[in-house]
């Protein structure tokens, strides 16, 4: 089977220099292949991303010499297939109504885990019919998906093995928020399986997304792809590099280097090369092996130790 990969950037801002790390190691991957590789733009809340940043992340790419096969594919453009998928989950009867605020779902009684996640308690699990129709009144419902008391595992192509029992870790999650939007959890699994991806690259933050992701690809009927969930990219004191503190993203950064040196300096930081040597992005193509890469934090360059 031909691999197919693909790089999904949510365009709520410039590119970091960690969501560049994630491109240009899914790219490797799927070019030492020989695959495919696709890029979709994650733009399912359009008033948070302005159609200008998702082209201008198309113009960064370029720029850093990596290309992609295909039309993009935007998921602002495919609530209709999203809503076909999860008419599929209502008639398994799987979906139904989430009436909690934000407030609720963070309330003190609510289980929480140890990395800080928030396993919902199943209050509007069991709303009856009357139930429903009168908190309908007061507000439109989020809709959630109910999950079994199943323990799923997969083999994570960096991570290895990583389970996760759904009911007790996960919980009943968001498919659709309360305004509409299709969520991630559901639209992520749809494109990706209508798309024929077949590796997923991304940043070891979502690692435990994969398992309800997993679930969901069984339950419309898809084959998940490989996983493979890359270590984070650090600043200098330890601190996970990101878009909200806009850091070293894209504009300043194409000021202040060439594409070789920034792909120079973000291979040597994963372990695929010994120094920070400038070089374009296809000489790192033969010689890739997911074997290089750190199975812990990575940590930025000095190279970008004085950017401001």
């Amino acid at each position: 089977m031909e691999t197919t990969g693909r790089f999904a950037p949510s365009p709520s801002g410039r590119m970091h220099l960690g969501n560049v790390l994630c491109a240009l190691l899914s790219w490797l991957s799927a070019r030492q292949q020989g695959g495919r590789y696709l890029l979709r733009i994650e733009d399912l809340d359009a008033m948070r991303c302005p159609r200008a940043f998702a082209m201008q992340i198309m113009d960064d790419l370029r720029w850093l010499g990596l290309d992609w096969d295909g039309e993009v594919l935007w998921q602002s453009e495919r609530a209709a297939v999203y809503e076909h998928y999860a008419a599929i989950l209502r008639e398994k009867g799987l979906l139904y109504p989430c009436f909690c605020s934000r407030a609720a779902l963070h309330a003190a009684s609510a289980p929480h885990l140890s990395d800080g996640r928030v396993v919902y308690a199943g209050t509007c699990r069991t709303l009856t019919t009357a139930q429903i129709a009168e908190k309908r009144c007061a507000r439109p419902p989020a809709t959630r998906v109910r999950v079994p008391d199943e323990e799923i595992v997969f083999e994570d192509g960096v991570c290895g093995t990583y389970r996760e029992r759904l009911a007790a870790e996960c919980g009943d999650f968001i498919i659709r928020r309360s305004d509409g939007v299709f969520a991630y959890q559901l639209a992520v699994v749809v494109d990706d399986a209508l798309s024929g991806v077949t590796e997923v690259v991304r940043g070891s933050d979502l690692l435990a997304s994969s398992p309800r992701q997993i679930w969901l690809y069984r339950q419309l009927g898809f084959v998940p792809p490989r996983f493979i969930h890359i270590p984070l990219l650090c600043d200098h004191d330890g601190r996970r590099l990101s878009k909200r503190d806009a850091d070293l993203d894209l504009g300043l950064l194409r000021e202040c280097f060439t594409p070789e040196q920034l792909i120079g300096a973000l291979a040597c930081a994963a372990g695929l090369t010994e120094t920070a040597a400038p070089l374009p992005a296809d000489a790192l193509v033969d010689g890739f092996s997911w074997d290089s890469i750190p199975r812990r934090a990575l940590y930025l360059p000095n190279v970008f130790r004085h950017v401001k």
